[in-house]
């Protein structure tokens, strides 16, 4: 789609597409939908104008398809208690007189870190910048948390805005190996536990690198950032 389609073919293909996924159609991308979206982002006005219809027919979209789902404020409590039991481990970590005890629970408090704070560090930023949330949900093989975005609230955001709110999360995850590794001389646990969590934090920047710039958080963060360059060049 090009960023000048009229008012009206945008209207009749929203309406369309929103008849389709009320039918029971869920595949946006083939009925046209993100490729929709995609030109109305590089018009901030049109963007505010369509966000309604957008976000509602996202929503729609996702309730049909994700049935593990709840309120934010249930998901963010359950990361918060994985945020907290990580700290525990720590503890544990530093009291034990065990080597085998310090090292397992020093592993587990990055493992528990790196699963916990990702939707949390998403759901912060997208607040502070002005993006609301509609569920915590679980999917995925293996199953791993998310949040959804309203989609409208997120349509009214700036781009650079949106880049940073999907950029929080895989930050927050790949830093918490290596924040879980800064406990490791303060406590009994061996050589391996160090190594583990180092491994951890690098592999998880190497599947970055690899997968995650084509298909997760780093896509969408590029995909932003070339919304606002596109925006701001329009601009001047």
């Amino acid at each position: 789609m090009e960023a000048r389609t009229s008012e009206q073919e945008l209207r009749e293909a929203f309406a369309q597409i929103e008849v389709a996924v009320d039918g029971g159609n869920r595949d946006l991308r083939s009925l046209g939908f993100w490729r929709l979206v995609a030109g109305v982002k590089r018009d901030p006005a049109l963007a505010d104008r369509w966000a309604e219809q957008i976000g509602r027919i996202d929503a729609k979209t996702f309730r049909a398809g994700v049935r593990l789902r709840a309120p934010v404020w249930v998901g963010n409590l359950l990361l918060l208690i994985g945020v907290g039991a990580g700290a525990v481990c720590v503890v544990v970590a530093r009291a034990a007189s065990s080597e085998v005890v310090a090292g397992l629970a020093l592993i587990l408090a990055g493992a528990l870190w790196s699963v916990s704070t990702h939707c949390l560090a998403h759901w912060l930023v997208g607040r502070l910048v002005g993006i609301r949330f509609s569920n915590s949900f679980v999917a995925g093989f293996p199953p791993r948390p998310g949040l959804k975005t309203d989609y409208a609230s997120y349509l009214r955001t700036d781009a650079t805005a949106r880049a940073l709110m999907h950029a929080s999360g895989a930050i927050a995850t790949k830093l918490s190996p290596f924040v879980a590794l800064l406990f490791w001389p303060g406590t009994n646990a061996p050589w391996w536990a160090a190594a583990a969590l180092l491994a951890l934090g690098v592999l998880q920047i190497l599947t970055d690198v690899l997968f995650s710039v084509r298909s997760s958080d780093w896509k969408k963060v590029k995909r932003e950032r070339a919304i606002a360059r596109a925006t701001a060049g329009e601009n001047l």
